[in-house]
């Protein structure tokens, strides 16, 4: 097959599976009256979403993992980009379950959050340096051929760029269409450099692409399915694995703008409060909910932020 017909299939049968798979998960998880709990610390307009199913996550991870290994190339390695996106979804839908299921208003606490993401992470890296056969050199932005060999802080940087990019990706997760629509481009971004650079890797895009555009019919605003912490952990974990696999970590300040944008707000207003004992720089963190406060609607702040995301992988292919 050509890889045109490959491109098409992978996205169109990924984007197919998770329509079918939400006509008939959307409606379970209301019988199952696994609605999503609002906190009062948002926008008060925001408790309309109250009860709104969440845990949608699970379709698109099914479609993307199904999709991912039926079009793999042999010997292409799908299986440890896979294995980060599964394990960051696993956490985030153990998680989901004890806020929804057990109602556990924090769900996991930080700590174990944080250890569970931990091991997930060391476990990707010790097969990416040990077994994987790729170089730990990463691609710099516009000097092409040129590699940044950062020696022993290699792997302590690649730790910090996934468990900043899923943690950023989580925060993303605020608005309706907003982390999907985001990381589909990013999704196009590194199919576009996988197939360019000729990794084995670009099925997990691919079926990215599809399987978010067939969540959105259930998630543009209003939706009518909220991704939850198994969607958005798992997203995180896709779009740090693939830059890791690719060599790529040094784009992702370009490519993961907003994720990055989302996640500084958060430790800025935090950062800000404490020192002035009260003050804030935004009206409301993570930085989505600012825009909101200023009379934005969800749909201007998601066209915006896609726009912007749009642009920036644009200037990040003309940079590999």
């Amino acid at each position: 097959m050509t890889t045109i017909t490959v491109v098409s299939l992978t996205a169109f049968a990924s984007f197919l599976l998770t329509a079918v798979l939400g006509r008939w998960l959307v409606p379970a998880l209301h019988r199952l009256k696994f609605g999503q709990t609002i906190r009062d610390i948002g926008p008060a307009w925001h408790k309309n979403k109250q009860g709104t199913p969440t845990m949608g996550g699970v379709m698109f991870l099914a479609a993307f993992t199904a999709v991912s290994l039926l079009f793999r190339k042999e010997g292409a390695e799908v299986v440890p980009v896979l294995f980060l996106t599964l394990g960051f979804g696993l956490i985030g839908f153990l998680d989901d379950y004890l806020k929804v299921v057990l109602h556990r208003s924090d769900g996991l606490y930080p700590k174990q959050k944080m250890a569970l993401q931990a091991v997930i992470t060391a476990v990707f890296l010790w097969y990416l340096a040990r077994f994987s056969g790729i170089s730990l050199r990463m691609r710099i932005p516009f000097l092409p051929g040129k590699e940044l060999d950062a020696g022993i802080f290699t792997i302590p940087f690649l730790a910090f760029v996934i468990l900043g990019t899923v943690n950023g990706v989580n925060f993303t997760d605020g608005l309706d269409g907003l982390a999907a629509s985001v990381t589909i481009l990013n999704a196009v971004f590194f199919s576009v450099a996988s197939i360019g650079l000729g990794n084995g890797v670009s099925p997990s895009p691919l079926a990215v692409i599809g399987s978010l555009l067939g969540f959105l019919v259930f998630n543009v605003f209003p939706a009518r399915v909220f991704m939850g912490d198994t969607g958005s952990l798992a997203l995180g974990g896709f779009v740090s694995g693939m830059a890791c696999f690719l060599r790529l970590p040094l784009f992702l300040p370009l490519v993961g703008f907003i994720y990055m944008m989302e996640i500084l707000s958060v430790i800025l207003q935090v950062s800000f409060f404490k020192l002035t004992k009260g003050k804030r720089i935004f009206k409301m963190t993570p930085i989505h909910h600012h825009f909101e406060l200023m009379g934005w609607s969800e749909t201007q702040i998601v066209t915006v932020f896609a726009t912007i995301t749009a642009i920036l992988c644009l200037i990040a292919l003309m940079g590999l």
